[in-house]
């Protein structure tokens, strides 16, 4: 060999360890950004599927942890009990009393049969839950129905398009005067 030869065996080693190391520094730089884009992806395509019919409304994230705007009860034939609860801004709107509610205001009723307490007759608990039903306020996006969107849902799935094609009309019917709202603050 001669020392030409010799000296592009030699550089090229260290010439393949330099470009291994800056393959290995961008592949370990790019997965971490792939694995963020690959599973955005996943709970989008979940959410997706789990939005209500007509008006892509989802079960909000941290709507047990809410704060209680009423309980109700429901008489038969449904036999239920139901608490609705809001996020920061109904809670804020409530407590000021300004109606119509603003954009980004989030009302979830949930709601569960109701039965007789065993440790105590005269008392009426939970049962097994029944919907999970949720009002979103953005008056653009859903300024055919007086601005609020639905959802209706059973074990964490939207109901059929009919039922929620309910939805609206029940509300425009009852709830008008109160920005199509039928829960009042207790007191």
């Amino acid at each position: 060999m001669t020392t030409t030869e010799t000296e592009k065996k030699r550089f090229s080693f260290p010439t393949v360890i330099v470009l291994a190391m800056i393959l290995l520094v961008v592949f370990l730089t790019c997965v971490p950004y792939l694995v963020t884009i690959a599973l955005a992806e996943g709970p989008a395509e979940r959410a997706t599927a789990d939005a209500s019919p007509i008006f892509g409304v989802t079960i909000p994230q941290g709507y047990k942890q809410w704060e209680l705007i009423a309980p109700a009860e429901e008489a038969a034939p449904l036999d239920e009990l139901r608490a609705v609860v809001g996020n920061q801004t109904a809670i804020d709107a409530y407590q000021a009393g300004k109606f119509p509610f603003p954009d980004g205001t989030i009302l979830v009723k949930r709601a569960w049969k109701r039965k007789q307490s065993p440790e105590f007759a005269s008392a009426t608990i939970p049962g097994a839950a029944t919907t999970v039903q949720v009002m979103v306020k953005d008056s653009k996006k859903y300024a055919a129905t007086g601005g609020w969107g639905f959802g209706r849902f059973v074990n964490g799935k939207p109901v059929d398009e009919a039922q929620h094609r309910t939805c609206f009309a029940c509300h425009e019917a009852r709830a008008k005067s109160r920005d199509y709202v039928f829960t009042r603050l207790a007191p």
